[in-house]
């Protein structure tokens, strides 16, 4: 089962009332690392899951049946690349771009996993199609579920590594703004319709973002 369909179905069995998104809430970290010839590479990912929804993974494989909040190395291993397995399609719900310039990012790799505090923590790379350079327009990175199931919340300081001329930043959305284009994109759905199953498409309105910004290449 990919990622989406397991927070789907997390997100069924959370969800009361059916409008009240999102349904799932993960702290996250974000990386940018840059090559040796100063173009942006790749993109590391901190994902901490939610205490909710940490334990429903926990009790669905079967572990910390104890409930002392204690794994041991061996369980918290079977955990690894538990979220991994995406859709064909699936962005990821992490986005990058050079300025207004979309970038494509690869699939994930170099996972891990730990569990601490209760909670589910999971890290991958993603690697940029193409070395960016990034001089005078920033690189941003975005963190968001379009669907809005998931809330995604840059957490700490984002990190830049291989460049010591870059300065990164997290900007936080305008919230008033995002709920005012929830409640109109609501009101547009017929009311007799499934507001679930239509729910629009409002994540981004609802997004964090990193924005990198450097000096000239050396």
């Amino acid at each position: 089962m990919g990622l989406r369909a397991v927070l789907t179905a997390t997100a069924v069995m959370l969800a009361t009332p059916a409008v009240a998104h999102p349904h799932l809430f993960i702290d996250t970290g974000i990386e940018v690392l840059f090559n040796p010839d100063g173009t942006a590479g790749a993109v590391r990912i901190t994902w901490t899951y939610d205490e909710m929804y940490s334990l429903l993974i926990l009790e669905d494989r079967g572990l910390d049946d104890d409930l002392d909040g204690v794994l041991t190395q061996a369980e918290i291993d079977t955990l690894n690349g538990f979220d991994m397995a995406w859709d064909p399609g699936y962005p990821g719900d992490t986005y990058a771009l050079l300025g207004e310039t979309p970038l494509n990012l690869g699939q994930p790799q170099d996972w891990t996993v730990d569990f601490r505090e209760g909670k589910i923590i999971s890290t991958h790379l993603r690697r940029l199609a193409q070395p960016t350079a990034v001089a005078g327009v920033p690189l941003i990175v975005q963190s968001y579920d379009p669907s809005f199931y998931t809330a995604y919340r840059i957490v700490g300081t984002p990190v830049v590594s291989g460049r010591s001329d870059c300065t990164a930043q997290t900007f936080e959305p305008d919230l008033a703004a995002a709920d005012a284009y929830l409640q109109q994109a609501l009101q547009e759905l017929n009311a007799t319709g499934d507001v679930e199953g239509e729910f629009p498409a409002v994540g981004a309105a609802y997004a964090d973002e990193v924005r990198v910004t450097c000096g000239a290449p050396s």
